[in-house]
């Protein structure tokens, strides 16, 4: 098992910046990458940015390139996602995800963490 907490969303004006974070415990020796999604109201979870947990293999969606980071602290567990020059269109609960070693999916959850951009 792998338990995922999160923290740093909050209430940003656009062009402004947030950290976000994920503490992972638990079975983290176990953990292939993380990865970070989020959902806008009414519409469907989607993808935004994932990492190995070790080696430095890194995706991000393409509405996000340039603006967020990914990275990673083994040492205490974390995963962060930096985000800057934030847009109306970032606001949306933001969860992180883990995916084991063997398994296509990501099985284990954060619980959520909500970002608003106010225009």
């Amino acid at each position: 098992q792998v338990q995922l907490v999160e923290s740093g969303g909050g209430l940003v004006q656009a062009g402004g910046s947030l950290r976000l974070s994920c503490v992972a415990s638990g079975r983290t020796s176990s953990i292939a990458d993380m990865g970070w999604f989020r959902q806008a109201p009414g519409k469907e979870r989607e993808f935004v940015a994932r990492k190995g947990w070790s080696g430095d293999t890194t995706y991000s969606a393409d509405s996000v390139k340039g603006r967020f980071t990914i990275s990673r602290d083994n040492v205490k567990n974390t995963m962060y996602l930096q985000m800057n020059s934030l847009k109306p269109e970032d606001t949306a609960v933001y969860y992180c995800a883990a995916r084991l070693r063997n398994s296509p999916k990501y099985r284990y959850w954060g619980q959520g963490n909500q970002v608003t951009v106010s225009s």
